[in-house]
């Protein structure tokens, strides 16, 4: 077998679906725009009105700018795949691109074990809410987050740049994922898959486990209220917050299955599983909390009737 390191990458769309790539652009660049445009609004939002510089809004800023961070590592690809059909990724930047998807989406799981945190505080100890969740301390978990997520991924790209890689050289999605690259590569990946299981066990799978703790004592505590109105108020404030748990985790756990013991599911259902974790995120998350957060909504409606008069 002829070995190399090779110049390009090429990346697939959804197979079968090809004549109707550029139909399935226009979806596409909706989404993108919902997500840069929302999370933005909620960036926007969250910094220049002074009553939401509360912990939980901090958070949920954190979480538009992770948001915003994977939208724009995916976008480039996915449009010149579906909008222009270019196919080509260079090596080293399919590497690049790989190692920013990875880490956003590790700083996100990090971001939603801290508002997690967050959560159970405010039930559980809400009289010392503001001592325990200082701004110093935000922001330290803010920047474990980010340097969790670096430290993590950064050897990713160097473990793959070390291995030979066979004539095939067509990636299953559109954008470059780490156990799509390794498939392609013809030397021993044994390091590659211990190192991914790892990540993922270390991250997303240390997240998970806190996230339940964390729910499972806000439980105890709400189930201890007396007041059936007094329990609903509660598990109010961190519906937003489990509905964007479920839309991350969901899809992240499926496709992590797929790419582990996946020969039997179709390209199709691969592919769309691999897309609803990467696009749906960031496209959901603002309209859920949106919708949910009276706080930012009322500022929003505020700002429409505004420019409205």
């Amino acid at each position: 077998i002829s070995q190399f390191q090779p110049p390009f990458f090429l990346l697939t769309g959804i197979p079968g679906l090809e004549s109707a790539h550029t139909w399935i652009s226009i979806p596409l660049c909706i989404m993108y725009l919902i997500a840069l445009l929302g999370n933005s609004i909620i960036l926007f939002i969250i910094k220049t009105t002074p009553s939401l510089h509360e912990p939980q809004y901090i958070f949920l800023s954190m979480l538009a700018a992770t948001d915003i961070g994977l939208s724009i590592s995916t976008l480039p690809t996915v449009l010149n795949v579906f909008l222009l059909n270019q196919r080509e990724i260079e090596f080293h930047c399919c590497l690049a691109q790989m190692f920013f998807i990875h880490t956003f989406s590790s700083m996100e799981s990090a971001i939603l074990l801290a508002m997690a945190f967050d959560r159970s505080v405010a039930i559980r100890n809400p009289l010392r809410y503001t001592v325990i969740l200082t701004y110093p301390r935000i922001v330290g978990m803010g920047l474990v987050a980010v340097v969790r997520g670096v430290a993590l991924m950064a050897p990713l790209p160097i473990l793959l740049k070390r291995l030979p890689f066979c004539k095939n050289i067509i990636l299953s999605h559109c954008y470059c994922y780490h156990p799509d690259v390794m498939k392609l590569a013809c030397g021993p990946v044994r390091v590659n898959i211990i190192y991914g299981l790892t990540l993922v066990l270390c991250s997303f799978g240390v997240d998970s486990v806190f996230i339940v703790i964390s729910y499972v004592l806000i439980l105890k505590t709400v189930m201890s209220i007396a007041s059936n109105e007094g329990r609903l108020k509660a598990l109010n404030t961190c519906v937003s917050h489990i509905v964007t748990v479920f839309i991350f985790y969901v899809p992240l756990i499926i496709l992590a299955l797929i790419h582990r013991f996946g020969t039997f599911t179709s390209p199709l259902f691969h592919v769309t599983m691999a897309n609803l974790f990467l696009f749906l995120t960031p496209v959901l998350n603002p309209l859920v909390y949106s919708f949910k957060t009276k706080q930012i909504r009322s500022v929003m409606q505020k700002a429409f009737m505004t420019r409205g008069s």
